[in-house]
């Protein structure tokens, strides 16, 4: 590949294939509980942020890595009609990596997955091109050699770097060198830092790999987030949840939108936490994405949850 068009960000991470299947309540071990309906979606980290920012606006691209099943043709559809520029590699003879989740009456959900070893997205299967040729770029760090080698490019070439951390995968840490913006689940700072208090492992966190920003979502708490000076802190806006599936992932996408329109940090946080509390009012992980000006309107008048960082040192 010699030429890639200039777009805003680009993702390189995991898709994935949901089943949804609504329950009463999460089942017991050896029960029989029945279920509603099943409904395959398409998922995925970093290919739903893709999504949800091509729909505010943003010109996008998609690299991943897929089977070569029905799957695989669900992935290419969805992105077509979106609008993503998707580079979609193929794995022969194996399936896209797929999802069982589990949504009970509250909207909580869990996750059972399966991603076949020769999904692994490798360094050498990326072009630059496809990364430099942005304003952004957002990785998941599930295939860390391939994130770190598009984080690599993207930090030498002055592009800012996103990241969505919600485990602690092999060789992990040589990514976190060369990420901006680290946005992670709740546990991750106090795992990587050996510290449970936020207050301190984000400042630690952030001290050790050199980023711009730490940051941890907190479900129905919101986020907290350090930028090296101060914390910062929103919380999460008050909705009726009928699927939880997706929020970090939207969350992520509206972080970045709010990056690249220049908006202070405090203004970014909340439009990410509205983004991510409207995308639980519909099932599956990218069945909320509303449009901008729904999103501003629950800013502007939405109820919040309580604080759980009520004052900041």
């Amino acid at each position: 590949m010699t030429h890639a068009t200039k777009l805003d960000v680009v993702g390189v991470g995991l898709n994935a294939t949901d089943t949804l299947i609504p329950v009463a309540h999460y089942p017991a071990r050896g029960s029989k509980v029945e279920f509603r309906s099943a409904k395959v979606l398409p998922g995925g980290q970093v290919a739903t942020a893709m999504i949800a920012c091509q729909q505010w606006g943003l010109g996008t691209r998609y690299v991943g890595k897929v089977g070569d099943d029905s799957a695989a043709s669900l992935h290419r559809a969805e992105f077509a009609q979106s609008g993503v520029e998707a580079h979609l590699l193929v794995a022969p003879g194996c399936p896209s990596q797929q999802a069982f989740i589990l949504v009970d009456d509250s909207g909580e959900r869990t996750v059972l997955w399966k991603r076949d070893d020769r999904l692994t997205l490798r360094p050498e299967e990326l072009h630059r091109e496809w990364i430099v040729n942005s304003r952004a770029l957002h990785v998941d760090g599930h295939d860390t050699a391939a994130a770190a080698a598009a984080a690599g490019w993207a930090r030498a070439a002055g592009i800012p770097v996103i990241a969505d951390v919600d485990e602690l995968y092999p060789g992990v840490e040589a990514l976190l060198k060369s990420i901006d913006y680290l946005i992670t689940s709740r546990d991750i700072p106090g795992r990587l830092m050996e510290e449970s208090d936020l207050r301190r492992s984000l400042p630690a966190l952030r001290e050790r790999f050199d980023c711009r920003l730490t940051a941890a979502t907190l479900g129905e708490e919101g986020v907290l987030a350090w930028d090296g000076t101060q914390f910062h802190y929103a919380s999460a806006f008050r909705v009726q949840p009928v699927d939880t599936t997706g929020a970090g992932d939207i969350f992520h996408a509206g972080f970045i939108y709010g990056l690249l329109q220049g908006w202070p940090l405090s203004r970014q946080l909340d439009f990410a936490c509205a983004a991510a509390a409207l995308n639980c009012t519909a099932v599956g992980a990218r069945g909320g994405i509303q449009f901008i000006d729904s999103i501003e309107r629950l800013m502007a008048t939405g109820a919040r949850h309580p604080a759980a960082y009520p004052s900041q040192p």
